[in-house]
């Protein structure tokens, strides 16, 4: 490519949604991966698109709203990518389901069903309803599920395949086996840096304090052939088990934030595997169809951190989405294309890079 209106470093969800929003709207996108596409965390099985289920009083922040407007724009996003390069990124709009353990949790649940109402403005809908009476979850105690309908899953795979493809339909170009990458390799009039948590790293030393760093996360894939068009279960502890078209069911994910190997699986899948079994019965006969370990880019805001690089002129930064950023990839490929192409800048506060020191 001998000049682009935009370079994108990093082919995980966030830099590949990028690189599609630009290109699709007549941009020239080039895009540079050190490794292959999806190497990182966005090779994982999970794929599970939930929204913040608010707490009543706790007030209603910009960042919901615009994690709320992201989910809400899923559809239409990956619509776009499949009708663009042909690729089916598995995307289906299933609604999730969360067993409620206790009296308190159904009082919990009904204030947040209230705040939603108040808060969500028709996008989605929460409820107490009575659980399955197929087990999908488990009723437990109460019997009851806190549910809703705007929850969605996709195959993270094939969607990260369907965006390339839908790049390269655009005009876009992709280049993979880069190596580590410190300059971009195209001129261009922006250089947007979604590089996981190495580029995190790179981040602190430029901002001072530490931007972020690395999270280890496992999962498991389970074959259970006709669970396709059942909910995502949240079950205690944040277990997300996620039925998806093809016939498997993936599980996910720990937290370890300590760790000797970043990409080896352990006894902690024995662990989740029980859990999810416990939580939706029919998985008892699942079979394991592969193990996942990877490392997640954490900002230490906690928040995906978008804006201009500072002391880097046309630079910019997406990055620290953690375990958010396929539900968040729409909204924040539809920011950045604003950004560096239209000079509209509409990140919340609460995601703004900050200033170095």
């Amino acid at each position: 490519m001998a000049r682009a209106d935009v370079v994108v470093i990093g082919a995980g969800i966030t830099g590949l949604a990028i690189a599609f929003e630009c290109a699709r709207r007549g941009a020239r996108v080039g895009l540079a991966e050190a490794g292959a596409i999806g190497a990182g965390c966005s090779g994982g099985p999970v794929g599970a698109l939930a929204p913040h289920a608010p707490e009543a009083g706790a007030g209603w922040t910009p960042l919901r709203a615009f994690q709320l407007a992201s989910l809400a724009a899923g559809a239409g996003f990956w619509a776009a990518v499949a009708a663009a390069g042909g690729g089916d990124p598995g995307y289906g709009r299933t609604g999730r389901l969360q067993p409620l353990a206790d009296a308190v949790a159904v009082g919990r649940a009904r204030a947040r069903v209230e705040a939603a109402a108040a808060s969500w403005g028709g996008t989605g809908r929460l409820a107490v309803v009575p659980a399955p009476a197929d087990g999908w979850p488990e009723a437990g105690a109460t019997g009851l599920c806190l549910a809703d309908d705007l929850t969605a899953r996709l195959r993270p795979r094939r969607a990260l395949a369907a965006l390339a493809a839908a790049i390269g339909a655009c005009g876009g170009e992709i280049a993979t086996g880069r190596g580590e990458i410190e300059e971009s390799p195209w001129p261009a009039r922006a250089v947007v840096w979604a590089t996981g948590w190495q580029g995190l790293a790179r981040l602190s030393r430029t901002l001072g304090p530490a931007a972020g760093g690395p999270v280890k996360g496992q999962a498991l894939e389970l074959a259970l052939p006709g669970a396709a068009g059942w909910p995502v279960v949240q079950a205690a502890g944040g277990l997300f088990i996620v039925p998806h078209a093809g016939g498997t069911v993936a599980v996910g994910s720990t937290v370890e934030r300590a760790f000797a190997d970043p990409f080896a699986t352990d006894d902690r899948l024995g662990a989740l595997h029980a859990a999810a079994v416990a939580a939706c019965p029919p998985l008892a006969g699942a079979g394991v169809v592969a193990r996942w370990a990877g490392l997640r880019p954490r900002a230490a805001t906690g928040r995906p951190i978008l804006g201009p690089w500072p002391g880097r002129p046309g630079h910019f930064v997406a990055n620290g989405a953690f375990k958010t950023g396929f539900g968040l990839a729409p909204g924040i490929a539809r920011t950045i294309a604003d950004l560096v192409l239209e000079g509209r800048d509409a990140i919340p506060a609460e995601m703004r890079l900050p200033p170095p020191g």
